[in-house]
């Protein structure tokens, strides 16, 4: 590659990437579509890839175009990286931070991070986003937020699998490890006592959308086995997801502190033979981990999980 990479050609590069579609991606830039076009002709000329490749839903990344699509993302990252510090510096890292909140503010200690963060940083600003675990990775990527928490393995949502630690889009500290159970109403419990994952996808579900962590945890086991799960409703909050089961709709995966007190309290009948392991973490943009803010939270963080 001959002629240096300019940062609108990185930006409309990383732009259709994320949205796989040029039409959108013109949008989000507020530029034409045709403008993007020629940008990405002209990297694809300029380094000899093939980028994308179209199928029906749009454009997809090749593998050569993934690789690179990461280290465009690394780039622009550390472009917001350095004007971030830069005004950390000048502000005395007076700013705000944009944290990313999941499930229920006592499991994740957020009181007690947000008092230490403060704290440590009595300058910083900080505003919190809630929503489910796999916005948070997304809301990284649009640096739409600094850092969050995050339940399962953060590598999922890395650009390319298989990178090393120093490679992956994501810096993840792991505060927890927890287990998830399968709760169902009692008229079930003859179908769900001594069963095992494959008789269990056969019963009615309470499904969650693909940013859920039960989502991911319960595709990842059903997907590697070959079957179907049942999914006859779907809900997006864990009170609700409950509420379903104790109406009798159907199963639910949920955190086993969650499922031990609905199995004393309204007699939920919890599966006997599966469970599945995952990891609570907090987590930033590789690229942005030594941004003066960022490491303030990690040390409020680090101190309230040790």
């Amino acid at each position: 590659m001959t002629n240096p990479t300019d940062l609108r050609t990185l930006k409309a590069f990383v732009a259709v990437a994320r949205e796989g579609n040029v039409t959108r991606a013109a949008e989000r830039l507020h530029l034409t579509q045709p403008a993007v076009t020629l940008q990405l002709k002209r990297l694809a000329a300029d380094t000899g890839i093939t980028l994308f490749r179209r199928t029906s839903a749009g454009l997809e990344l090749t593998l050569e175009g993934a690789l690179l699509a990461a280290k465009a993302e690394q780039v622009l990252a550390a472009l917001v990286d350095f004007g971030q510090t830069a005004g950390h510096l000048a502000t005395r890292l007076r700013g705000k931070l944009r944290i990313g909140t999941i499930i229920d503010p006592e499991f994740t200690r957020l009181g007690a991070f947000l008092k230490a963060l403060v704290e440590s940083g009595p300058g910083i600003e900080t505003e919190l986003r809630h929503g489910m675990s796999g916005d948070v990775p997304e809301g990284l990527r649009r640096n739409e937020l600094d850092v969050g928490y995050f339940l399962g393995d953060i590598r999922d949502f890395d650009p390319v699998a298989g990178l090393s630690p120093d490679e992956n889009l994501f810096h993840a500290k792991e505060l927890a490890r927890l287990t998830y159970l399968v709760v169902a109403p009692p008229s079930l419990a003859g179908f769900v006592r001594g069963q095992d994952w494959p008789d269990l996808a056969a019963l009615p579900w309470i499904g969650t959308p693909p940013a859920s962590v039960h989502n991911r945890l319960l595709g990842r086991v059903f997907g590697d086995l070959g079957v179907r799960q049942n999914v006859v409703a779907s809900v997006d909050q864990e009170p609700s997801m409950l509420a379903m089961v104790r109406t009798g709709l159907g199963l639910s995966l949920c955190r086993e502190s969650l499922a031990l007190h609905e199995h004393q309290s309204n007699g939920l009948v919890i599966a006997d033979r599966v469970q599945i392991e995952t990891a609570l973490s907090f987590v930033c943009l590789n690229a942005r981990a030594k941004d003066p803010t960022i490491q303030f939270a990690y040390d409020a963080i680090t101190r309230i999980w040790g």
